[in-house]
C-alpha cells in the first residue's frame, strides 16, 4: 500500500496543473487573441483562460510551504484583473492556517472533490473486461471538433452545449507533443463518447470522460478507462489520477477499476466584486 504523504499529494496537484496549463496554451493556439495568462504562484500555478473556462484556477498553492502575504496578494490580483472569480483548488495538505488565511481574503467554499489514484502495473487478474461492441481509438488531429461536440453532448444536463463551452473542450484536445491525448468511442461503428488523459511527471491524468446518453450502461466509459491507462502506461506512468465528486455515478465508476480515494479536495472562490 502507498501512503499518503505531503510529496505524493504534491506530485497528483503539480501534474493536474501543468495539464491545465496545457490546455490553455492549446486553448490560446485555436485562439491567438483571446488573453490567455499562466503564472507560478504560491508553489502552484495559476491558470486564466477565460472567465466562465472550467480551468481557470489555482492548482498547487501551498503544496511548498508556507504562503507570504505578497503572494497571496499576487494570487488574487492574477484573476481579478481580468474580471475573473479567484478560484483555488486547495489540497489538504498544506498548512491549516491557510484555510484561515482564505476565509479572512473573502473567500467561501465552492465544492469539494475526491482525488482518486491507483498504481501501475495492475495486479494479475485486475484488467477491465472490454465490452465486444464497443471499439476505442485515438482521435485524429481533424477530428476535434467531433470530440470536442461528443464530449459536451454527454455532460449536457448538467452543463448546456454552447459555442463558448465548445470552444473551452477545444482546449483539452492537444495540439503537439506526446504528453496528452484524446479518445473516442464507438458502440457498433457509431460514436458513443470521449475522454481525455494527460502524461506529466509519470503521473496519468483521466479526465473528460462523457458517455452520449443513448449509449449509456453499455461499458463505454470501462473502454475508454481501459484504453487510456494502455496510453499511460506505454508512456512509463507509475501512477494514474482522476478527480470526481463524492458519492456521484463517476466516483463508483472509479472505485469499481481499483482506484482509491487520496484525499478530499475544497474548492474555495472569491467572487470579483
Amino acid at each position: 500500500m502507498e501512503f499518503i504523504d505531503l510529496n505524493l499529494a504534491r506530485r497528483m496537484e503539480m501534474a493536474e496543473a501543468q495539464a491545465c496549463r496545457g490546455c490553455a496554451e492549446s486553448f490560446h493556439s485555436m485562439h491567438p487573441d483571446f488573453p490567455v495568462a499562466v503564472e507560478e504562484i504560491a508553489g502552484g500555478y495559476a491558470v486564466f483562460a477565460g472567465v466562465d473556462s472550467p480551468i481557470t484556477q489555482a492548482i498547487g498553492v501551498g503544496l511548498n510551504g508556507e504562503v507570504s502575504d505578497s503572494e497571496l496578494d499576487h494570487l488574487q490580483d492574477f484573476f481579478l484583473s481580468r474580471g475573473a472569480a479567484v478560484a483555488v483548488e486547495l489540497c489538504p495538505l498544506v498548512e491549516m492556517s491557510l484555510y484561515e488565511r482564505f476565509a479572512k481574503h473573502g473567500f467561501h467554499l465552492l465544492e469539494v472533490s475526491d482525488v482518486l489514484y491507483r498504481k501501475f502495473p495492475m495486479p494479475d487478474g485486475s484488467a477491465d473486461a472490454m465490452p465486444s461492441d464497443v471499439t476505442v481509438r485515438r482521435a485524429m488531429p481533424e477530428e476535434a471538433k467531433l470530440w470536442s461536440e461528443t464530449v459536451a453532448q454527454g455532460f449536457a444536463e448538467h452543463f448546456p452545449v454552447t459555442q463558448a463551452g465548445l470552444d473551452v473542450m477545444g482546449g483539452f484536445f492537444p495540439r503537439s507533443g506526446d504528453e496528452a491525448s484524446c479518445f473516442l468511442a464507438f458502440v457498433n461503428g457509431t460514436v458513443a463518447g470521449g475522454a481525455a488523459v494527460s502524461a506529466r511527471g509519470g503521473v496519468c491524468g483521466l479526465f473528460g470522460a462523457s458517455t452520449l446518453p443513448a449509449f449509456r450502461r453499455r461499458g463505454v466509459q470501462t473502454a475508454l478507462m481501459s484504453a487510456r491507462m494502455a496510453w499511460a502506461t506505454e508512456r512509463g506512468c507509475d501512477l494514474a489520477v482522476s478527480i470526481a465528486q463524492p458519492g456521484s455515478a463517476s466516483h463508483r465508476n472509479i472505485e469499481r477499476r481499483c482506484f482509491r480515494v487520496a484525499y478530499t479536495r475544497t474548492k474555495l472562490i472569491r467572487a470579483v466584486s
